[in-house]
């Protein structure tokens, strides 16, 4: 594969060289490019050279246009106010460029990263025998999406499930399940639904509570079992082990309905630490950087501070010998920089847990497990909130399950598509399927078109309009595209640099050439705000360039071509971004 050379870069390059050539002494100045609306591009480096070199920037301005190779990419470039230069690109190199892109196949021209490394990507952590809740959906749908923009750029990604598999309240529920053996039994011979092995769950884990609430005897049995479980009494884990595996086939039917691949292999829970906790605590207190304090092993940072002036440390085994979230953290580090051997380490979190992981990645840092090569980030993200801005909770002020709120998105997703559908052209299934496809991206992009680290508002009927920045609006024009390329029958998609650009399809152009770049700063970033951001402006574009341009109609067989090319680049950047998003594009709606 050729990654293209952007217009972007290809300007940058010539003014770069003009400027050099211009005022030596500069170096490799940057001439700060960017898009402007007076003309294709405008550069605004000269101000600060000029400055910087005490001469006048409109005369600086002007030895550098003198300078600036123009002809095949570049038009037209002028000199502007103090010393701006507005450059306009010809219409050949921008047909060029794009003709180079659809001749990349999916790449589109996205180069692979220069030096791609191994990055661990903990995400779509939830807890065994608890159900998924609203809370869990923002984990799950930004993880799944920077796993797939990470690896289209060639990076060795490692995904992590770290599912909260271990803890005291096991003890509690191994007991239970011991005393009442046929609780978690499936009946008949089918498959177990994900909805029947959480309502299996949640009703062992009512009993067992209501019992250990109201009889002593039990608490004690049930508290004994903890020391069993922590032990490794083998029936006590093979207990253990069910209560994994019921919840593993909910899970997994969760994430199915998002439309997420989760792998048996990279699902490693706390317990998947267990055997390095006491050597992780041990190399931290010889070392120094854990102390014992009051009967505890913890670590301590200047600034960090409880209300009452009291330095707040971070426990990683507590004075009774259990250990905490730090311990098995911080043994996660150890086995994903040293076995796993990653270079970066993303943990997608919630925004509340920052001062936890803080304080971790600083004692792995005084450790040296994380050494000058190797960066840990936590991708904190904000809260779900409901229509009144407030946390998202259901009238009787419990937290909304998960499950319901995308039954109740693809509900009003399928009426959407049910009333677009006019002429009854799809099929009952194939209605239910695009509903599906419809109701899960409209979830998945109000989430990831909001910045991470902001809160957002979770507000179903602005998810599925049709109108605004929604997925639904950048799948309709998708499938408005596959319409008319197939109403094109005979007539192929070709490219015609020799054609002038209608205002329309250069501004169209413009912008599709500047996948590769957006997607090479996602990537670098972590943000798939702006991935979203760009499809939205691409099918907002699209939409003007539709209704200012006849495709079908145009007035010769080669701008036929060449606006069926526009079209056809501009739905498979469409459908690739989307698809990097993990959200499906419908070839009809």
């Amino acid at each position: 594969m050729a990654s293209v050379t952007s217009l972007t870069a290809s300007v940058h390059q010539r003014l770069a060289d003009a400027l050099s050539a211009a005022l030596p002494e500069a170096g490799s100045a940057d001439p700060l490019l960017r898009r402007s609306d007076r003309a294709d591009f405008q550069a605004n480096g000269i101000l600060a050279l000029a400055k910087k070199a005490k001469a006048n920037p409109r005369e600086l301005a002007t030895q550098v246009v003198a300078r600036v190779e123009s002809g095949e990419v570049i038009k037209d470039i002028e000199v502007s106010g103090p010393g701006f230069l507005n450059i306009t690109i010809t219409d050949k190199a921008i047909t060029e460029n794009l003709a180079a892109r659809y001749e990349d196949g999916e790449r589109l021209g996205v180069p692979l990263a220069e030096n791609p490394g191994t990055t661990v990507i903990d995400y779509a952590q939830p807890n065994v025998a608890k159900e998924m809740h609203v809370g869990h959906l923002r984990s799950a749908v930004i993880g799944d999406a920077v796993v797939q923009i990470l690896e289209f750029t060639g990076e060795s990604v490692v995904r992590r499930h770290h599912i909260g598999d271990w803890g005291t309240q096991f003890g509690m529920l191994i007991q239970y399940l011991i005393e009442h053996p046929h609780e978690l039994d499936h009946k008949g011979a089918a498959e177990v639904s994900g909805e029947e092995a959480m309502s299996n769950l949640n009703r062992l884990y009512k009993a067992a509570r209501t019992l250990f609430d109201s009889d002593e005897e039990f608490k004690t049995r049930a508290r004994r079992r903890v020391v069993d479980l922590q032990a490794g009494e083998p029936e006590t884990l093979a207990m253990w082990q069910k209560f994994v595996d019921e919840s593993k086939i909910y899970f997994y039917s969760v994430f199915d309905k998002l439309d997420m691949e989760i792998r048996d292999p990279d699902v490693v829970g706390e317990s998947g630490y267990n055997d390095m906790l006491d050597e992780t605590c041990r190399l931290l207190e010889e070392s120094g950087v854990a102390v014992r304090s009051d009967g505890a092993l913890c670590v301590f940072f200047d600034d960090v501070k409880g209300p009452d002036g009291n330095p707040v440390p971070l426990i990683v085994k507590k004075s009774d010998g259990g250990y905490g979230y730090a311990a098995t953290d911080l043994s996660a580090i150890r086995d994903r920089v040293f076995n796993l051997k990653a270079n970066t380490l993303i943990y997608v979190v919630d925004a509340r847990q920052s001062l936890h992981f803080k304080m971790v990645f600083e004692t792995a840092r005084r450790a040296g497990w994380l050494s000058d090569g190797v960066q840990a980030q936590q991708l904190a993200f904000g809260t779900v909130l409901g229509k009144d801005g407030k946390p998202f909770k259901t009238r009787e002020g419990e937290t909304v399950r998960l499950v319901d709120l995308l039954d109740e998105a693809i509900e009003r997703a399928t009426a959407v598509v049910r009333e677009k559908d006019t002429l009854g052209q799809l099929s009952e299934e194939e209605i239910s399927e695009r509903g599906t496809q419809v109701g899960i991206g409209a979830v998945k992009y109000a989430d990831l078109s909001t910045s991470a680290n902001r809160d957002y508002k979770f507000d179903l009927d602005q998810m599925v309009s049709l109108n605004g920045d929604t997925s639904v609006y950048l799948q309709y024009a998708y499938a408005r595209i596959q319409s008319i390329l197939r109403k094109a029958g005979e007539v192929r998609p070709a490219a015609h640099p020799e054609l002038e650009l209608a205002p329309a399809e250069r501004e169209l152009g413009l912008h599709l050439d500047r996948f590769a770049e957006t997607i090479t700063e996602v990537a670098g970033e972590y943000a798939p705000h702006k991935l979203a951001a760009f499809l939205y402006q691409l099918a907002s574009l699209y939409t003007t360039f539709y209704s200012e341009c006849p495709v079908l109609k145009a007035d010769t067989p080669a701008r036929v071509e060449n606006r069926l090319f526009l079209c056809d680049l501009t739905a498979r950047t469409l459908h690739q971004g989307m698809a990097l998003l993990g959200i499906r594009t419908p070839e009809r709606l």
